[in-house]
């Protein structure tokens, strides 16, 4: 898997997965002594790290003990630290880390985000125990590209190639960074010119996104630019 993505292109790649609820349900939050926050700071996101303990506790020593089971790791090869809002599991193959925050946008919200990086196992990921360990958990690839690219020019190149491929774009006027879509595949990509991020619907294994990343990558090869990007 990972080892057909070209180094000289792609400095990383991470699985990226997002959840979240009202802080209110949060097992730490007492009704009639706590209040919900109403912004987003330092201050109210150490009150989150407090109040959200007990689940970020469960779900990390969940994956834990799902990762010992199922990938037969024994106690050297695994260890898990938890902090205020945080835990960081790292294994002999990868590294997850798990992160509350509150929503910038609704602070009466809190968003988790689960993140893969540092896969060594190209064929781990493909195995029957890792898609266990982490089936439903991730929703976004992220690719970080060494030498970044012109989102004005992948703009460019998909708008020149008039449709062909199946492939198309939208961007904001500022070309900040655009969302290109392959007929045939869920998945719609964004490039931000630092990074190519695939964002999918439904939430898979790292083996059921890469499947989709492959699609993509297919479609890609109707233009030189474009399958420099993954080639």
């Amino acid at each position: 898997m990972t080892d057909e993505l070209p180094s000289s292109i792609i400095a990383g790649i991470s699985f990226i997965g997002r959840s979240g609820g009202l802080v209110k349900t949060l097992g730490g939050f007492k009704k009639g002594h706590h209040t919900v926050p109403d912004a987003a700071n330092a201050v109210t996101n150490a009150f989150l790290g407090k109040i959200c303990e007990g689940e970020l506790s469960a779900q990390a020593e969940k994956l834990f003990q799902d990762a010992r089971a199922q990938l037969g790791y024994k106690r050297k090869d695994v260890t898990l630290t938890v902090a205020a809002g945080a835990a960081v599991l790292t294994a002999r193959d990868f590294t997850v880390e798990i992160f509350y925050a509150l929503e910038e946008a609704a602070p009466a919200r809190y968003a988790v985000t689960t993140t893969l990086r540092g896969l060594k196992n190209a064929d781990l990921a493909q195995t029957e125990e890792f898609s266990g360990v982490f089936h439903g958990c991730f929703t976004e690839i992220a690719f970080a590209l060494k030498k970044g690219a012109k989102v004005e020019s992948i703009v460019d190149v998909i708008e020149a190639l008039d449709g062909e491929g199946g492939l198309a774009v939208t961007y904001p006027s500022d070309c900040r960074e655009c969302l290109i879509s392959v007929e045939g595949v869920e998945a719609q990509v964004r490039c931000t010119g630092a990074a190519l991020e695939m964002v999918f619907p439904r939430v898979g294994s790292p083996r059921e996104l890469m499947a989709a990343f492959a699609e993509v990558r297919g479609a890609f090869s109707v233009s030189r630019v474009l399958a420099g990007l993954m080639t």
